[in-house]
């Protein structure tokens, strides 16, 4: 899924770019208190298996790629702001360092990976009220929000395509989403096992905040 250089319009990188900085900036202002002793482990953790997932990619119609994301797995963990800040720095390694991805896209591969997929997994996760609170009821969730997740990020990254004239949405979005249906189905099945086995052995690390409660 990640979107290559010269794949964009300047305008759609621009726009792009502005709303995942805006994004970063205002997610890590929320998270400045959440960090604590307990908590830098698991947030490195997360940010290494992040990372181990997205290197995997699958090709796909019109230049892109696909993989699993990760970004639902970081905010059960860690919750929405820490999500969007782990899985951004994540994207920005893999570009720089790695060339997954380019770098005059990546406001826009962090807008689709990071932002969407952190606050459509909150927002399902806030839905879900006190059925999350037990936890076959947060792993049923996980599994819901992961494969949303996925799907949000592809339609995204196709909606940008097309608005930069670079492939048509009726040929680039039935080939994403198609790709994609399998790719959540994977991520949501990998973030369930993750979460069980952080809340069989350490319960107490997992986020459950609501998302308007993170001050």
């Amino acid at each position: 899924m990640h979107i290559p250089d010269g794949f964009l319009s300047t305008e759609v990188c621009a726009v792009t770019s502005v709303a995942a900085a805006g994004a970063i900036g205002y997610a890590a202002y929320r998270a400045r208190d959440e960090l604590d002793e307990k908590r830098v482990p698991l947030l490195g953790a997360t940010a290494a298996l992040v990372f181990a997932l997205q290197m995997v990619n699958f090709p796909i119609l019109g230049g892109t790629s696909g993989h699993l994301l990760g970004a639902a797995l970081a905010t059960v963990l860690l919750g929405p702001w820490l999500g969007i800040v782990v899985v951004s720095l994540v994207l920005g390694v893999q570009a720089v360092a790695f060339a997954d991805g380019g770098i005059a896209v990546l406001g826009a591969n962090v807008l689709n990976m990071a932002v969407l997929g952190a606050l459509v997994t909150q927002a399902l996760l806030d839905a879900a009220g006190t059925l999350r609170e037990r936890t076959a009821g947060l792993l049923g969730v996980a599994a819901v929000a992961s494969w949303a997740s996925v799907m949000a990020a592809a339609t995204a990254t196709s909606v940008e395509l097309a608005l930069s004239g670079t492939i048509g949405l009726t040929t680039v979005l039935p080939s994403m989403l198609g790709v994609h249906t399998l790719i959540g189905v994977g991520e949501a099945a990998i973030t369930v096992a993750v979460i069980a086995t952080v809340l069989a052995a350490r319960p107490d690390l997992v986020a459950r905040r609501e998302l308007g409660a993170t001050a």
